[in-house]
């Protein structure tokens, strides 16, 4: 029997690719065929759907391969495929459980095809992947479903926020955490908000709220997953953001450089268009105004009610069957929430006296959280017994180094914040721990001397005080502080700015002529009017105005014109009081200036607050001046106080803070200080000419002739070595008179004249 010849419309219909590439060219002529392909489809899903659960391999293949096909012209032929999207839906919905493996990832992919060809739109697609994702037994699924989840929302938010699909994710979310506190599912909402979060697609407080519902579940791993949100959520969203623009650098000299050398081709244009657009979307993005990416703790509707609810239904409950560590991360939520926001919960205290033991598994995590749930409205009276029974506890002769030195900077980090909490007896005793031979016990007491010597120096003996502590209470300016109280914020380092101005008022009186030290009301109007000229200039420097002057005449004031442009300007009169008619007077007057002088500093720093607006360029130069000058070396006491208040206040305190002066007390092993030697250090040697190639070879710079020629194969050069043994005398002189020739024209290029 001879073989039959295939046709060339068979050949089409056999090969589906072939026909995909055909119909996605000219739809209509092919639209027979796909008619075709068509019917065959809906009989293997029919086939299919009488017993899903099947294994029969050619059937299965078969209709792989048509879903695949026709998930990619599906947007050729809208009116045939109108019922395709929902048959697939049909099939993963109802019998996601019991498909073949292979089937049912390609039907996965074909709905997100399907999506990307906007065939079917995002809502549709994560309405029926969601359900799929928390119910589903496979892992491998589970997986996929919840790449594809994300990657979807991250496209739907490329070009702008989607709004309306967020909020409908969200209620989705939030809907599965409330309906059923006790169920593991709810692990996937949590999952899924905290990667958007991380990626700064979701940034609202509708994700901090579905975040707090997780923290008041009942399934531990949820529970764990919400608290660990709000501990270190906004940290990974900073390294995400950080590793985003290091991923992103492109050197276009580098690739501008290879593409001038290398071949010319059509691939390298289209790298060096493609970067060159990627630098232009990072300046764009470097020049935009920075967005308020606001931390989840600040986000919280109530966080008073939520610290209580945590507290209560996690920590106080004795029914409560959370593991040590769960139960010390609830803690560290509760505590930096009260801490933050200086909320009052006062049964919390109470509940750390059972775990101030040195015997205590994780104490140190309780003294953490402890000096965290620590502000300046706590009574002082509610942490007394907390620091007594740390210091009978910790703090003693029999104690070891470690635990001592951790005893002592606890205290510290209470102190800090509260610094009503200590009385004099137990400061000086504890301050006597300064003389320990132990280096870790020695820092930790000098870390709570040097404390009280800012915030509390009354109540240490005066041969503690030190000498700027004795000074400032010997002429009052450092006082006791009551509970409670308040004291204004200053703008810090608004001296500068005040200085600065003054000087410029300076200079512009000398460049006139006048006293440098004494000024006018209409300078004091000029100076205003120029602060709102310099509203959005970047320096205030600014020309004088023309216009009428009051001149001092034989006694009488005379308005003269200086608009003139060729006249000088006139000397303007200074604010001097009237004179006196005795010489008592002239004297009171004379000595009324000197107090004026030694007006202290502070007063002059709130009249420039009081008496103008701060314009932004003011706050720019503000800027520049403290990063110019050592702010911290001219802080007040009052400063420093709210320096070391505010220590910790966005990170929080950890249990390696409360650890870390012990650690200066211990030895280190041998492979410890190796270890410590190296650093970063690389691990094998580099010699300075490797150094020096790789930072050519990043730069994108070629060898030299002389490298390349050292590294050239020994059979390739071994012609022109026998060559210039052969040469005569002649040619050896020809070559070197053709090479003095050549250096003097400047080489073959001839760039001796350039």
């Amino acid at each position: 029997m001879g073989k039959r010849k295939v046709g060339a419309l068979e050949k089409v219909d056999a090969d589906l690719a072939n026909l995909q590439y055909k119909v996605r060219r000219d739809p209509a002529s092919y639209r027979d065929d796909f008619q075709n392909q068509y019917n065959q489809y809906e009989t293997f899903r029919e086939l299919f759907l009488q017993n899903p659960g099947t294994t029969d391999s050619g059937g299965i293949v078969s209709l792989r391969d048509l879903i695949d096909f026709i998930s990619h012209v599906a947007s050729c032929y809208p009116d045939l495929t109108a019922k395709f999207p929902d048959d697939l839906i049909q099939i993963i919905s109802l019998h996601h459980e019991v498909l073949e493996s292979e089937l049912r990832d390609k039907i996965v992919g074909s709905l997100v095809l399907l999506r990307n060809k906007d065939v079917i739109d995002s809502s549709k697609l994560l309405n029926t992947l969601f359900p799929i994702l928390v119910s589903t037994p496979s892992k491998s699924l589970r997986a996929l479903l919840f790449t594809k989840i994300l990657s979807d929302l991250r496209s739907s938010n490329v070009k702008g926020t989607n709004h309306k699909l967020n909020r409908t994710i969200q209620t989705v979310l939030y809907n599965l955490l409330t309906s059923d506190r006790a169920s593991p599912k709810g692990i996937w909402a949590v999952k899924i908000t905290r990667e958007l979060w991380k990626r700064q697609i979701w940034t609202d407080s509708k994700a901090v709220e579905i975040m707090k519902e997780a923290s008041l579940a009942d399934n531990e791993k949820v529970i764990t997953g919400g608290v660990r949100f709000f501990l270190g959520g906004d940290k990974e969203r900073e390294e995400m953001a950080d590793d985003t623009d290091d991923d992103e650098n492109v050197d276009i000299g580098k690739l501008r450089h290879q593409a001038e050398i290398n071949k010319k081709t059509k691939k390298k244009g289209r790298e060096l268009k493609r970067a060159a657009d990627k630098v232009r979307k990072q300046e764009k993005k470097k020049n935009a105004p920075h967005p308020l990416n606001f931390s989840a703790l600040h986000l919280l509707h109530d966080p008073q009610g939520f610290a209580e609810s945590l507290f209560t239904k996690h920590c106080q409950n004795s029914k409560s069957k959370l593991a040590l560590e769960s139960k010390i991360l609830v803690l560290q939520l509760v505590s930096r929430l009260v801490g933050l926001h200086k909320l009052t919960v006062i049964s919390l205290y109470s509940y750390f006296l059972k775990y101030l033991t040195p015997r205590q598994a994780s104490v140190t995590s309780f003294l953490a959280c402890l000096a965290q749930a620590t502000h300046n409205l706590v009574p002082p009276d509610v942490l007394e017994p907390l620091i007594q029974k740390i210091a009978n506890e910790f703090v003693s002769e029999a104690a070891a180094s470690e635990v001592a030195a951790a005893g002592l900077n606890a205290i510290r980090e209470i102190c800090v914040r509260q610094p009503l909490a200590m009385n004099d007896t137990l400061l000086q005793d504890l301050v006597m721990y300064r003389k320990s031979k132990d280096k870790g016990t020695m820092m930790a007491a000098k870390g709570l001397l040097s404390l009280y010597r800012e915030v509390g120096a009354e109540l240490l003996k005066k041969r503690d005080r030190g000498k700027d502590a004795a000074m400032g209470l010997r002429i009052g300016e450092m006082k006791e502080r009551r509970f409670g109280e308040e004291q204004a914020g200053e703008i810090e380092g608004i001296e500068l700015l005040e200085k600065l101005k003054e000087e410029e008022r300076r200079k512009r009186r000398e460049e006139l002529g006048l006293p440098p030290d004494l000024g006018t009301d209409e300078e004091e109007e000029e100076d205003e009017i120029d602060n709102w000229k310099n509203w959005d200039v970047e320096s205030d420097s600014s020309d004088d105005e023309d216009g009428w002057i009051n001149v001092e005449s034989d006694g009488e004031d005379i308005n003269i014109s200086d608009s003139d442009d060729d006249s000088k300007p006139v000397a303007k009169k200074p604010r001097l009081s009237s004179a006196p008619a005795d010489g008592a007077d002239g004297e009171k007057e004379n000595s009324t200036t000197p107090s004026k002088s030694a007006e202290p500093e502070a007063k002059k720093i709130s009249k420039l607050l009081t008496h103008h607006i701060l314009t932004p360029a003011d706050l720019k130069k503000l800027q520049e001046l403290k990063v110019q000058s050592s702010v911290t070396s001219q802080l007040s006491s009052f400063k420093k106080r709210q320096a070391l208040a505010a220590k910790h206040a966005d990170e929080g305190v950890t249990s390696a803070d409360i650890e870390a002066p012990a650690k200066l007390g211990k030895k280190m092993t041998r492979e410890e200080k190796i270890a410590g030697a190296k650093g970063d250090k690389d691990e094998h040697h580099k010699s300075t000419t490797a150094i020096r190639k790789e930072k050519k070879a990043s730069e994108g710079k070629s060898t030299t002739n002389k490298e390349k020629a050292r590294k050239k194969n020994f059979l390739m050069t071994l012609g022109k070595a026998k060559g210039k043994q052969k040469r005569s005398l002649v040619d050896v002189r020809r070559t070197l008179k053709g090479h003095i020739e050549r250096s003097k024209r400047g080489g073959k290029r001839g760039n001796a004249g350039m």
